[in-house]
Parts: structure tokens; sequence; C-alpha cells
């Protein structure tokens, strides 16, 4: 079983960024960030394939975020520039064990990190 350790959450002002790093402990393909706020569904924010190639994002972060991945370091990273208030949830990290391609349905992945939380202010 691979774990995955989010971290570099916090709170910031709207305007600000942040960059979220995801630890995995062992070899995941497909990875993706997923964010949940109080109550809403957890919704995909941005995913990429294994080796790091093929990304995709929800609308409405992109231009502002980027997602990408060090393979030797077993790491993802999102990189999260002009962070609106809107973008204050809980983010999660996920992998699949068997896939290289991209989903956005988190029913699809294999492997959760515990969440870091993102808090937006203005």
């Amino acid at each position: 079983q691979v774990q995955l350790m989010e971290s570099g959450g916090g709170s910031v002002q709207a305007g600000d960024s942040l960059r979220l790093s995801c630890a995995a402990s062992g070899r995941t393909l497909a990875m993706a960030w997923f964010r949940q706020a109080p109550g809403k569904e957890r919704e995909f924010v941005a995913g990429i394939g294994w080796p790091g190639a093929t990304t995709a994002y929800l609308y409405s972060v992109k231009g502002r975020f980027a997602i990408s991945r060090d393979n030797a370091k077993k790491t993802m990273y999102l990189q999260m520039n002009d962070l609106k208030l809107e973008d204050t949830a809980v983010y999660y990290c996920a992998g699949r064990s068997k896939v290289y391609s991209i989903s956005e349905r988190p029913l699809d992945f294999d492997y959760w990190g515990q969440g870091t939380q993102v808090t937006v202010s203005s």
C-alpha cells in the first residue's frame, strides 16, 4: 500500500501563491489533486499522467495552477498562483496504481493523502 503525504497548505490572502507537495512512499502512475470545501463534494483540480507529459485542469484554475511531478523523488506538486477566495478547501492528492492516464473521478484512484488545508482570505 502506497502512502501519500501532502504538505504546503496554509492561510494566505487573495492574490498570493502557495505550492503544495505530495510525497509518495512508493511508485504511483497517474496522479491528481482534488479539493473539498465545506458542504461541497470533492472536485478534481488538476491531474498528471505517467511519466508527466500530460496534464489536465479544472476550468476555473487554468492559467493559475500548475501541476508537475518529480518521479525520481516520487513527489507531485501543485503551484497555485493568484489564489482566490473560492480556492479555499482541503486539498488532497491521489494516485493510481496501475493506470497511466489522467482521470477526474475520485473512484478511479487507489491511494489518497490525508489532505492539507488551504485558506484564502480577502
